[in-house]
């Protein structure tokens, strides 16, 4: 499956910030995965609209949102374990995204460029040492680092202070709705990441 990027905005950025699945790696698909064969245990539904709606909050606020709107009690702990390991499963093999880790390698020697994700640290860590990119970035923002995850502005705004940028300096790449919101409300100007016919930027 091809990527592209929505054209970049006019600016001269500072630095950039990238969101790590469906952003720099192409894992989607096995989260997604993953997120059935856990949910299901306790016979929660999960559609492709609801992960698509909910792609780029912290495990834990997805856990929240689903319980309170199937009215279920999963316990956090059991399904971020299990999910996990379910991801580790289906994801054997890490795929990058060609535009964004292009533009990485084209510029993490000239910016100070960070990850900021809503999976683990020790997931996201993961993925780049799989992709070889574990050494590029200055910063990296994960759940657990700010209070409130995507769509609230916490997570770009921590990255956007960690690297010593303002935030109307930094240019987000992002796949998901949620994503995009946090840069906006951060007050960051945005790239979206998109399959080949799955979004029209028109």
């Amino acid at each position: 499956m091809n990527y592209h990027l929505t054209p970049l905005p006019e600016g001269e950025f500072k630095a950039f910030l990238y969101d790590c699945d469906g952003t720099i790696a192409d894992t989607m698909a096995a989260h997604y995965k993953a997120w059935v064969e856990t949910l299901g245990l306790w016979g929660c539904p999960f559609s492709e609209e609801i992960f698509a709606e909910l792609a780029g909050i912290p495990l834990v606020q997805t856990v929240e949102v689903l319980n309170q709107r199937f009215k279920l009690t999963m316990p956090y702990p059991d399904v971020a374990q299990l999910k996990e390991a379910a991801f580790w499963k289906n994801a054997q093999e890490i795929l990058p995204i060609g535009p964004v880790v292009e533009h990485i390698h084209a510029h993490k020697d000239h910016f100070p460029i960070a990850v900021v994700s809503g999976g683990n640290a020790e997931s996201v860590l993961e993925i780049l040492t799989r992709l070889g990119l574990e050494h590029c970035f200055h910063a990296i923002v994960c759940a657990g680092d700010y209070a409130h995850g995507k769509p609230a502005p916490d997570p770009f705004l921590l990255a956007a202070k960690k690297l010593g940028v303002a935030p109307s300096d930094c240019l987000v790449f992002e796949d998901a709705d949620q994503g995009i919101r946090s840069a906006e409300a951060a007050g960051m100007k945005w790239v979206r990441v998109f399959k080949e016919g799955q979004y029209d930027p028109k």
